[in-house]
């Protein structure tokens, strides 16, 4: 044999071996960018990662035109241990391949809900106990349990006739509402990954990818678009009741009632994966706070010490506001605590408040419902319990209450 012969047999070896081992890095790198995996939520890899998602087709399809045509002489030889070594390795790239696209994949994991039954209190199912999302607009409310909403990640719905996107993420727990209107036009997204532990949305229309916490598109075409929020309000399902009795009440999808058992213990933080499970130190990653953002100005408060208080008031940003949580531990409101000229300070009763200046009575939905000022109402303020990492991820310059 040759020299040009033997170095030509050796260059083919040398492009199957790297073929392959591109191939499954590639296979394997596509999923590993933008699941929550060891080490890979915690590096700025996103623009690679949306690259790879949107270029990984014609990378296979090279990369196993190579593989072809470089494994063809080891099928024609008449070595055996090579023609193994090679189909055993086309074999595992299979089931990679399978487990990468089937079983790994967002949106083969999550699943939206085959049905959106909302119901009114009267068939309602849901214990009165469970934490919910809840929306408003005008005379109708419906509330979205937590752990419904949790699983599937995001559930289409429409409140008073207009098309509303209620999203949750477990591993930040981050509850937001969201128009899915993009440019003045209805639009569908699907689960397709995380970044930085928060779930991310791929739109149908131009593949942009977006955030859960915030509904920024961060890459793609639409990059630098914001979904438009709509207010809502975290607290359990009997003090929502409580505001709005008429409201209608997301139900079990019987479809997937064994997955959401598994998270009957996440509203509480007792769920048993690290990802999702509750610190109950203060300032740790997994810790709860509340966050509160009012334009650039951004401050998160430790859970734990609302609940030793359980009313912290503050001021700042030109603002002056009181977090308030009920006796239930779970219900948490904030209020603007400012009324025309006056600041009012607070104290709790019972299961109300009071203000020092005219002792009048407030409930829960900011309502004075007894004394001088009833009738009137404080003005919610946008506030959100989750994570500390998530909230000190996506609010960097935020402050810590005291």
């Amino acid at each position: 044999m040759t020299k040009i012969s033997l170095n030509q047999i050796t260059m083919k070896r040398f492009l199957l071996v790297f073929s392959l081992i591109l191939l499954f890095v590639s296979e394997l790198a596509s999923v590993y960018f933008i699941m929550p995996l060891p080490g890979s939520q915690k590096q700025n890899t996103l623009p690679f990662a949306y690259w790879l998602h949107n270029n990984l087709a014609w990378i296979r399809t090279l990369l196993l035109v190579v593989i072809f045509f470089t494994a063809l002489p080891v099928f024609r030889s008449s070595r055996r241990w090579p023609k193994i070594a090679v189909s055993v390795t086309l074999l595992l790239y299979g089931a990679i391949y399978y487990m990468v696209h089937f079983q790994m994949s967002a949106d083969r994991m999550f699943y939206q809900p085959n049905q959106v039954d909302m119901v009114p209190v009267s068939g309602n199912k849901i214990p009165a106990g469970k934490l919910i999302i809840g929306i408003i607009d005008g005379n109708e409310a419906k509330a979205y349990p937590i752990q419904l909403i949790g699983y599937h990640h995001q559930v289409r719905d429409s409140i008073n006739g207009k098309p509303v996107m209620v999203t949750y993420c477990t591993v930040c727990r981050t509850g937001r509402v969201y128009s899915p209107e993009v440019n003045g036009k209805p639009e569908n997204f699907r689960l397709v990954g995380m970044d930085h532990f928060n779930a991310m949305f791929e739109d149908e229309t131009t593949r942009s990818w977006w955030q859960q916490v915030n509904g920024n598109a961060v890459v793609g075409p639409l990059k630098g678009k914001q979904l438009t929020e709509i207010p809502s309000r975290q607290m359990s399902l009997e003090k929502w009741l409580q505001l709005y009795p008429q409201s209608l009440i997301l139900q079990q999808d019987s479809t997937f009632r064994e997955i959401y058992e598994k998270m009957d213990k996440y509203d509480k933080g007792s769920g048993n994966s690290d990802l999702t499970r509750r610190d109950s130190l203060s300032w740790k990653d997994k810790s709860w706070v509340i966050g509160i953002q009012d334009g650039t100005y951004a401050k998160a408060y430790d859970w734990n010490q609302l609940l030793s208080k359980q009313l912290i008031e503050d001021s700042a940003s030109g603002k002056s506001w009181l977090l308030w949580v009920e006796k239930d531990s779970s219900s948490f409101h904030v209020f603007n605590r400012k009324l025309d000229t006056l600041t009012l300070a607070f104290r709790v009763q019972n299961d109300s408040l009071r203000d020092v200046q005219t002792s009048s009575t407030w409930n829960s939905g900011g309502w004075a419902v007894d004394g001088p000022l009833k009738g009137r109402h404080l003005e919610n303020i946008p506030a959100y319990q989750e994570f500390w990492h998530s909230w000190r991820q996506f609010h960097p310059g935020t402050l810590k209450g005291d």
